[in-house]
């Protein structure tokens, strides 16, 4: 008997579990934003790309250097963004093959 009254005493497993609700948003960007910031770099190096390819054909400019290297850049980050890509829909598969 004295076993079921230090029993008594314990709240339920249940209500330990619960977790308190967040009340503050999280700090810092969301993937999402920092996802859309990133393809919006990578569009600018495009637009540079193409315009110094323009200028040195136009006759503007002279400096093929600066214009390759505004080109590797573009090139590098495009890679990179579908590397990213192909890793989210990867990952995407994934979990929809994930039984539950």
């Amino acid at each position: 008997m004295a076993d079921l009254k230090i029993f008594g005493n314990m709240e339920p497993i249940g209500s330990a579990l619960k977790l308190p609700k967040p009340t503050a948003k999280p700090e810092g960007k969301s993937f999402a934003d920092t996802l859309s910031e990133s393809i919006k770099e990578v569009n600018q190096m495009q637009n540079d790309a193409d315009r110094a390819i323009e200028d040195l054909v136009t006759g503007k400019s002279k400096n093929i250097h600066e214009t390759m290297i505004t080109l590797s850049k573009a090139e590098v980050a495009m890679k990179l963004t579908l590397q990213v890509r192909n890793k989210v829909v990867e990952a995407y598969k994934e979990v929809l093959n994930t039984g539950m």
